[in-house]
């Protein structure tokens, strides 16, 4: 199995937050990393108190025939402890890769795949300067088997544990257990005569089929070109199905949330102390400042912002392409005003600056929109916003800074849509202060 178009995508997992903005081993964010796919050894992760993750299991499902054969990638990254320029430690990752090939789906129904791996401490790259302790020998094991579920549709089940021995499990620190871990671990699996079901989008037939498989770490999504099914990666990192790189991403920043234009720009403000530390991390921290500093304005404006399409939104868009006018962005100008309505009205009554409505509101995002429940109040303006939404300011009857809020000051005036108060018919109304 060729697994080239799932390589960028598989690439931006293994090593996210690796190292992050301000690319600096000495800053606290990158002093303990790895919140994704840590898969410790086994004998350390039950000894903690609450226990590790030293396994993951994934479930997928297969629409295959008789001749389907299975390609399974376990990728992950082994920790090496060094020491920078600045004597500062880091723990600097190797990649490790475990491939097993042209497994017949038929022939994993009767007898499961049961593979075991090691890494020698000596199998690490060359010119890193190792202080004691590192690296470590490890070792995993993987199962994977298949059962039928229905003609032309199988379950795959796999599993991958980390069962690198530990001297004595209880005396490990967490630091030095993350030499013996798989980080950021993830699996890649490639099927020949037949398609993965994507677990998010399944077919009304499917659905209970594909709502029962079991996922544990990691889920699985499929990957590649848009509509092919023979590529699934099993995730550490919530992802949909058909995750894509950004054309206009000139290399890794190792945060895929954040955007390549506010993290080149932040490389580019720092101080020449900053950039000489964060040179002497790693050669990737060190690729990421020389290719910054190289970057061409015309980068900066190309991903500045990037529309990708167009698509109108109506009761008849999946069947009726309608055609969509392109307005200049000069032709909005979104600082001015819109000119609210002079009144709403709800459950028969017209509401209007002035008058008084009772507060039930809906969503309940904080402490506010539930100690203002059921209180009398009285609308101070009516307001629309650029999506034209109308909102109610209002002031509570009973606030002792009532006044403030006339004066619409902070603290003391609230906002309400129409369906979150109720008019109150049986008192007159007043008129703003």
């Amino acid at each position: 199995m060729n697994f080239a178009a799932a390589e960028k995508i598989a690439a931006a997992v293994l090593y996210e937050g690796y190292i992050l903005y301000p690319y600096r081993a000495t800053f606290t964010k990158n002093m303990q990393r790895w919140n994704f796919g840590t898969l410790y050894p086994q004998e350390y992760a039950e000894a903690q108190r609450p226990t590790e993750t030293f396994r993951l299991i994934s479930e997928c499902l297969i629409d295959a025939d008789a001749t389907a054969k299975l390609d399974i990638r376990v990728r992950f990254l082994q920790l090496v402890r060094r020491r920078t320029g600045t004597s500062q430690e880091w723990e600097e990752g190797i990649e490790r890769s475990v491939e097993i090939s042209d497994l017949a789906l038929q022939e994993l129904q009767f007898h499961p795949v049961h593979h075991s791996f090691a890494f020698q401490a000596t199998d690490t790259v060359t010119n890193i300067e190792i202080v004691p302790l590192a690296p470590e020998d490890i070792s995993g094991r993987l199962k994977v088997r298949v059962a039928q579920v229905r003609d032309r549709l199988l379950k795959l089940s796999l599993e991958l544990v980390n069962a690198t021995p530990v001297i004595d499990a209880s005396d490990v620190n967490r630091k030095d257990a993350m030499l013996q871990a798989f980080v950021s671990a993830h699996v890649l699996l490639g099927v020949t005569d037949g398609g993965f079901v994507s677990l998010l989008d399944a077919r009304e037939a499917m659905r209970e089929v594909a709502a029962d498989c079991k996922n544990v770490g990691v889920f699985p999504v499929l990957i590649g070109e848009q509509g092919h099914r023979d590529i699934l990666l099993c995730s550490p990192i919530i992802l949909y199905d058909y995750p894509q790189i950004a054309p206009e991403s000139a290399g890794d920043f190792f945060d895929g949330t954040e955007m390549d234009e506010m993290l080149a720009l932040r490389v580019m403000t720092l101080t020449e102390e900053e950039k000489a530390e964060m040179r002497n991390v790693d050669d990737r921290a060190r690729r990421i400042l020389e290719r910054t500093e190289m970057l061409p304005q015309e980068f900066l404006m190309k991903v500045h912002g990037v529309i990708r399409r167009l698509r109108p939104v109506s009761a008849n868009s999946a069947t009726v392409e309608p055609e969509i006018d392109m307005v200049p962005i000069g032709e909005w100008n979104p600082l001015v005003d819109k000119r609210a309505p002079e009144s709403v009205h709800l459950f028969g009554a017209e509401l209007k600056v002035g008058s008084r409505v009772r507060l039930w509101p809906q969503k309940k995002a904080d402490i506010m929109d539930m100690v203002l429940e059921g209180k009398a109040a009285v609308i101070e303006a009516i307001e629309q916003d650029l999506e034209d939404n109308i909102q109610l300011a209002v002031v509570v009857d009973d606030d002792p800074g009532r006044e403030f809020g006339m004066m619409r000051q902070p603290g003391h005036r609230f906002f309400f849509s129409v369906d979150e108060v109720e008019p109150i018919e049986d008192a007159s109304v007043r008129e703003p202060a």
